[in-house]
């Protein structure tokens, strides 16, 4: 059993820690105080292959797999999760393209979406349907040739920002519950597409969170992705295989609450003592790196398994919901270890903890992942 990341991927982790140290910093207050998007540092990103890493080279991407991303994501959000969610999420959506899409469509999203030039958008949840995915009432009606659809989507991510959004949409409504459902692509450029920036967030600021209404938007059927009526289960892999990169942002928060905490407990003196000498500072510290270290083999397994072949879902839900644990843990832990300075801006552990929060509610809360495994767990 070999623990060691290939050379490829040390060499991939490194450059992206790298890129992330140089390129984050500056922006980091200002993107969270004024909520800003960082479209240029996308770019930047793409043209060193770390947007949609994921995605086989034939089709733009740097066929790094399912682990790869996951190191892209551990690293960028060791840095700043907020401008490192912007990188990683501009291919949000395209993961069903690649799956279920047409030879044509992964040409001409996927690889303009790996290159920089486009910023896609998973246009699913609604104000009233998030965790009950099978509760969406968006619904595309058949005209000719075309898609003419009316809706509301809520909470998405890079949709002002996007090109084009990967849709949910009911078109079988007389069908079975799971049946209803199709994913379509629409160019946000559409007549009838109109999005809106929502801010005051708690954390996760710099990144673009969204509502969309979609009013009589016209778009053909050869928007489709896959066949009609599979859009709920080609939803569910697209989670499936994005839980794995969310555990990879919770792996890299924690690391970095860990590593401002240590350098923080050696140079804070207490009671004539450096405060990492008592006890109680010790175990904190000794929790986090425990958590973290367990988080890893979850992460690095499940996205090893994927690019196997052998994808075990019931593992990326394990490390989505212990990774959000984890990292809700060692923020908080961060704070407590910088006592009253860890409530000010000056200290980055203030915004950690508020990021962190936002890994146990998107791409499924952390009690629909106990509802997903508990099931798994029960099976004969």
């Amino acid at each position: 059993m070999d623990f060691e990341l290939s050379s490829e991927h040390q060499m991939l982790r490194d450059m992206t820690y790298r890129f992330a140290k140089d390129k984050f910093p500056p922006l980091s207050e200002e993107c969270d105080r004024e909520e800003k998007y960082t479209r240029d540092l996308v770019t930047e990103a793409a043209a060193l292959g770390l947007v949609g890493a994921w995605i086989p080279e034939e089709y733009g991407g740097a066929g790094m797999g399912s682990l790869g991303n996951a190191l892209i994501t551990e690293q960028i959000s060791r840095v700043d999760m907020g401008i490192g969610h912007n990188i990683w999420a501009a291919s949000f959506g395209c993961e069903a393209i690649l799956h279920f899409g047409s030879e044509e469509q992964k040409k001409t999203y996927l690889t303009r979406v790996c290159n920089g030039e486009w910023i896609s958008a998973g246009a699913f949840t609604e104000p009233n349907a998030g965790t009950d995915v099978a509760g969406y009432r968006t619904r595309a009606v058949k005209d000719g040739n075309d898609y003419v659809i009316n809706g509301n989507k809520t909470f998405i991510t890079n949709a002002s920002n996007s090109d084009f959004l990967v849709t949910q949409c009911i078109t079988n409504p007389e069908a079975k519950r799971h049946d209803q459902f199709s994913l379509i692509i629409i160019p946000t450029k559409t007549q009838g597409v109109t999005t809106n920036h929502l801010t005051g967030k708690m954390g996760l600021r710099s990144s673009d969170t969204s509502e969309v209404v979609l009013e009589d938007v016209r778009v053909p059927q050869s928007n489709l992705v896959g066949k009609e009526g599979n859009g709920f289960r080609q939803l569910m892999d697209l989670f499936d295989t994005t839980r794995v990169w969310i555990a990879g942002q919770c792996l890299g928060l924690s690391e970095a609450c860990l590593e401002e905490s240590i350098k923080y407990v050696k140079e804070r003196t207490v009671f004539g003592k450096p405060l990492g000498s008592f006890q109680i500072s010790q175990l904190k510290l000794t929790e986090m790196a425990v958590a973290i270290e367990a988080l890893r083999g979850l992460v690095y397994k499940a996205g090893w398994l994927v690019d196997q072949g052998r994808p075990d879902y019931s593992l990326s839900a394990m490390a989505k919901y212990f990774g959000g644990k984890t990292a809700v843990s060692c923020a908080n832990y961060a704070v407590e270890l910088h006592g009253g300075y860890g409530y000010f801006e000056e200290y980055k552990v203030q915004k950690w903890y508020r990021d962190a929060k936002i890994l146990e509610l998107y791409e499924g809360t952390k009690e629909a992942e106990i509802l997903t495994l508990g099931r798994h767990l029960q099976r004969d």
